[in-house]
């Protein structure tokens, strides 16, 4: 058995990697796969760069913003989750009334989403509360310190489910099928093994199948990863399906880094940040 480190965050979007160590499509492979949970994504691309971590599973847009470091730069090798970030209102709060949005971090898919979202509503002064983590912005929502928050799913159908809140826009709605959260590693362990980085994609796509195959058991796989109840996750997946090949959505991937630029977070559109050729010897 090969051993990895593999750095995973805590949603629907994840689900893949959850299923692969939990219904064994990374033992098929001959890896075991050790999962580190990270409170955030944006301390992740460091850990890959270090070597501390083998793979990831992280929104994309860190990836394709991350510096090269002494020729090693961070690598997209599969999707995983699409359209998953939601902008959900407080129940009973119409969207004219909202003064304030909680966001995460910059630079994710979740703080992207809601800027392209803001932008789309003709939301104006609108007063950011910016957190930490995806976490720190449900906290701040949940806890009455703001009117509406963006998050990834099953955060949004937790809300729902517990009456505090309802979607009112998707990422779908600004950028049909683009990809979040995706499978990542790094030029230098793609040069030192790509016979590995294969079998790790091979896994993952066998697991996203399964959970589009097998949603109810996905759910049960997830729940102890996510800390929410296998019945919420389940009712999340209706709108947050994995999709492998999400991270060839070349329109949608295009219109988030022109706004990455347009934002300030990136200097032109980054370029290089795929290898495709793991999902190509999958048919796919």
């Amino acid at each position: 058995m090969k051993r990895i480190r593999l750095s995973l965050l805590r949603g629907v979007c994840q689900l893949p990697a959850y299923v692969a160590m939990e219904r064994g499509f990374f033992a098929a492979e001959g890896i075991e796969a050790e999962p580190q949970v990270a409170p955030s994504a944006w301390t992740v691309p460091d850990r890959l760069h270090s070597g501390d971590v083998d793979f990831a599973v992280i929104p994309w847009t860190r990836v394709a913003a991350d510096v090269p470091r002494e020729g090693n730069r961070l690598m997209l090798i599969a999707g995983s989750g699409v359209e998953e970030a939601a902008l959900v209102l407080r129940t009973g709060l119409a969207p004219e009334d909202v003064r304030s949005v909680a966001v995460p971090h910059e630079g994710g898919i979740k703080d992207l989403t809601a800027m392209a979202l803001l932008r789309r509503l003709g939301w104006k002064d609108i007063r950011l509360i910016r957190q930490p983590s995806g976490d720190g912005a449900i906290l701040s929502f949940v806890g009455q310190g703001a009117d509406a928050a963006a998050m990834v799913e099953p955060y949004a159908a937790m809300l729902e489910t517990l009456g505090l809140g309802r979607v009112l826009l998707r990422t779908g709605d600004v950028w049909p099928g683009a990809p979040g959260c995706s499978l990542t590693t790094t030029s230098a362990r793609i040069e030192q093994d790509s016979g590995l980085v294969q079998r790790v994609v091979r896994a993952y796509v066998a697991a996203a199948r399964h959970v589009l195959d097998a949603p109810d058991d996905a759910a049960i796989a997830g729940e102890m990863y996510i800390g929410v109840s296998a019945a919420i996750i389940r009712r999340a997946l209706l709108a947050n399906r994995p999709h492998p090949q999400a991270i060839r959505n070349d329109e949608a991937m295009s219109q988030i880094l022109t706004l990455m630029a347009d934002l300030g977070y990136v200097e032109g559109l980054p370029q290089g940040y795929r290898d495709l050729r793991f999902l190509v010897a999958l048919g796919l």
